[in-house]
C-alpha cells in the first residue's frame, strides 16, 4: 500500500502543471456531474481541451481526435442543460429521464457489434495492445457522453462499467496512478448513480422508475 501511496505522490508531484489541471478539472466535471451542477460543462470543456492539445503533442492523434469529440459534447451538454426544450415544473433544469431496458439492451447489442468490428480492424491493422477492451471503452464512452448531455439516469450504469474495464486495462499496463483515478470515478459514478436516482422518483413523484423495469 505505501508503494502505491509513493508512486501516485511522486507521480503527481512531477506532472507538468497543465496535465495537472486537466486531470483536476476531469475530476471536478465527474464529481458536479454527479450534483446535476451545470458547471461541470466548462470544466469538461477546458480539461478536454487541454488533453487535446497534450495528446496531439505527444502524437496519440486518436487519443486527441476523440478529446475533440468530448470537448464539442461539452459545448452541446451546457447548451442542452441550460435550455432543455423539456422543464421541471419548479425551475428551467433539464429532468432527468430513463430510459426501458428493452431500449438499453438493444443499444448495447448494437455498441458491441460495432465494438467487434472496429475491435477487428484495430487487432489486424495496428500493434495496439488490448484491441478489443480499448475499442469497447471508447465506444460505449462516446455514447454514454451523450447520455449525460441528455441526463438519462442510467449513464452512471455504462459508466460504472467503462470505468472497470478502464481499471483492469491501466492496471494491465502497470499506470497506477490512472488506476487510483479510475477507481476514485467508480466510486463517483455510484454516488451519481444513487443522487440522480433519488431525484428522478422525487421528479416522477413515484416509489419507482417505472421505466427501469420496463
Amino acid at each position: 500500500m505505501s508503494e502505491i501511496f509513493n508512486s501516485v505522490s511522486t507521480y503527481f508531484v512531477q506532472l507538468p502543471w497543465l496535465e495537472l489541471m486537466a486531470m483536476l478539472l476531469s475530476l471536478a466535471y465527474v464529481i458536479l456531474v454527479a450534483k446535476g451542477n451545470i458547471w461541470c460543462w466548462p470544466a469538461a470543456f477546458i480539461s478536454t481541451a487541454i488533453y487535446a492539445v497534450i495528446f496531439f503533442d505527444v502524437k496519440l492523434l486518436m487519443d486527441s481526435a476523440l478529446s475533440v469529440y468530448y470537448l464539442l459534447m461539452a459545448i452541446y451538454g451546457y447548451w442542452q442543460w441550460s435550455n432543455p426544450v423539456t422543464k421541471n415544473d419548479d425551475s428551467d433544469e433539464l429532468p432527468i429521464i430513463s430510459w426501458s431496458v428493452s431500449l438499453h439492451i438493444k443499444i448495447c447489442l448494437g455498441l458491441a457489434l460495432i465494438s467487434l468490428l472496429l475491435g477487428y480492424l484495430v487487432s489486424n491493422f495496428t500493434s495496439a495492445h488490448y484491441p478489443y477492451l480499448d475499442t469497447f471503452t471508447t465506444v460505449f464512452a462516446v455514447f454514454s457522453t451523450y447520455l449525460v448531455t441528455q441526463k438519462v439516469l442510467e449513464n452512471w450504469l455504462y459508466w460504472i462499467v467503462i470505468d472497470l474495464v478502464s481499471i483492469y486495462l491501466y492496471i494491465e499496463k502497470g499506470l497506477i496512478p490512472t488506476t487510483v483515478l479510475f477507481v476514485i470515478f467508480v466510486v463517483i459514478a455510484f454516488y451519481g448513480y444513487i443522487k440522480w436516482l433519488k431525484s428522478y422518483k422525487k421528479e416522477q413523484d413515484c416509489p419507482e422508475p417505472t421505466s427501469l423495469i420496463d
